[in-house]
């Protein structure tokens, strides 16, 4: 494949601690790298534009209750929010469990902006990095109670046009969580061959209709807007298909999705976060697509069974050590009530597992 699907963004990230102002400062992306700019008020380097875009993130957390409700048994000290958007779930758990704190990880300058200023009435026990779960690893020390990645693309950022991660709203097709490095989409669209255009659009979900699209994509350059994009994608399909939806929904996923590496950065980040866990600590899993919901089955049941390679209904004689606990099997889902107030939470799938205490 083209260097385009290779070259990932580079992990660039600072650490700071929340304060307990409740004057909701804005961080700045300029903020999170030189550091001898720590001592600069964030008031004063937040562009207008951004401070507008952290009041609009307003971030509603799905499945919130049964996430606090899985961490009600990890004992005391740091809960990692992998994803911590606009901190939802960090809020509720914090709110719930005097015995917590948070190291909150993000891609997002503007979510981390947001989190800030939503979670600044905790104190000290919020910790906001700029950084890729896939770090995980490297920016947050020692061993953790608990993890909790919430996937996927967020309603703030699909409501947000420029970004362009929305087939429905126009803007620059850009879809970057973060958007101080890596390529855009707008330059997978308009530099791609045809042949790695297809192979991307079928290995997230176009089948048959991946070539087509392909072709069609590549006859348009150059594309600069989501809503050319839209367009011809819609235009190269069948009637019969669009007809079942909006045809351009998965063409948009699927370069959301490699623009942001979002499969090898949950391939990366979970084994981490399990190998992290302290006895009785737990890792959450609240996926969107198919695609990561099967590779987030695929470690948990893996860490669950400790590689076993025995028949199940056999004993183990291969010499698995078990480490790590489901708390449950397969999936739970969002209620009725919950999809009805949020249309988010029609897609999510939550798996958890808890570490055992086995040396």
């Amino acid at each position: 494949m083209p260097d385009l699907l290779t070259n990932r963004p580079t992990a660039v990230y600072a650490r700071w601690t929340m304060c307990s102002s409740p004057t909701g400062v804005v961080e700045d992306p300029s903020t999170l790298f030189p550091h001898d700019r720590a001592e600069l008020h964030p008031s004063l380097l937040a562009p207008v534009g951004e401070l507008q875009m952290v009041h609009s993130f307003e971030h509603t957390p799905v499945l919130r209750d049964e996430v606090v409700s899985l961490f009600a048994s990890a004992p005391a000290g740091v809960i990692v929010d992998a994803t911590v958007g606009g901190g939802g779930h960090s809020a509720a758990l914090l709110d719930a469990y005097a015995h917590f704190s948070v190291v909150g990880l993000d891609r997002d300058t503007v979510a981390l902006a947001a989190a800030r200023e939503r979670l600044a009435r905790f104190g000290d026990r919020v910790t906001l990095v700029h950084a890729p779960f896939s770090s995980l690893g490297d920016v947050v020390p020692g061993p953790v109670s608990g993890v909790l990645f919430d996937l996927g693309v967020s309603s703030p950022q699909l409501d947000s046009s420029e970004r362009g991660f929305s087939y429905r709203l126009g803007g620059t097709i850009d879809m970057r969580m973060d958007q101080t490095s890596g390529a855009t989409a707008g330059q997978l669209v308009n530099e791609l061959p045809e042949g790695a255009l297809a192979s991307l659009f079928r290995e997230n979900g176009e089948g048959r209709l991946s070539g087509r699209i392909a072709r069609a994509v590549v006859a348009a350059r150059p594309l600069t807007s989501t809503t050319q994009l839209s367009e011809v994608v819609a235009a190269a399909v069948p009637a019969a298909v669009r007809r079942k939806g909006h045809p351009a929904r998965r063409v948009f996923q699927a370069l959301r999705i490699e623009v942001n590496d979002e499969l090898g950065q949950l391939a990366a980040g979970l084994p981490l976060a399990l190998a992290r866990l302290v006895p009785g600590g737990v890792c959450a899993v609240i996926s969107y697509h198919s695609g990561e919901d099967r590779l987030a089955k695929q470690v948990l049941r893996e860490a669950a069974t400790g590689g076993c390679t025995c028949p199940p209904d056999l004993p183990c004689v291969c010499g698995a050590v078990i480490r790590y606990r489901l708390l449950f099997q397969g999936a739970r889902k969002a209620s009725a009530a919950e999809v009805a107030e949020n249309h988010r939470a029609e897609s999510a799938r939550l798996r958890a597992i808890v570490r055992l205490d086995v040396p």
